[in-house]
């Protein structure tokens, strides 16, 4: 039986895994929105997770000034399907934040299974 969670108090426990990441690692993500949606796009794995959108650090050049935000998007349906615990539920919303962010900065989907963020 999924978990169940309003929308609100999960949003809280997105922004307290947003407040988990250090500070020396949060200060080098600029210009990237975080979005809570119910669903994933219908392109999408029906339980996905967690999706980052844009152009990673790693592969960008020139002025960003000029770029529109990167998003990065956590998918709330899923992840209260996937846990059945509150306790459970707060560690998979933040491994789904870091694993996000972690596209920010470049780490590609096996480094993250390897650092156990897959």
């Amino acid at each position: 039986m999924p978990l169940e969670l309003d929308p609100k108090a999960f949003d809280a426990l997105v922004d307290e895994a947003l407040d988990g990441i250090p500070t020396e690692i949060a200060s080098l993500v600029h210009n990237v929105v975080v979005l809570v949606e119910d669903e994933p796009p219908e392109d999408e794995p029906d339980d996905l997770l967690g999706l980052y959108d844009g152009i990673a650090l790693t592969d960008r050049w020139g002025d960003p000034t000029m770029d529109l935000p990167d998003r990065i998007f956590i998918f709330r349906n899923p992840l209260l399907d996937l846990c059945g615990s509150r306790a459970e539920l707060v560690e998979e919303v933040r491994i789904t934040v870091v694993h996000e962010v972690a596209h920010h900065f470049g780490i590609d989907d096996d480094r993250l299974h390897e650092l156990g963020y897959g």
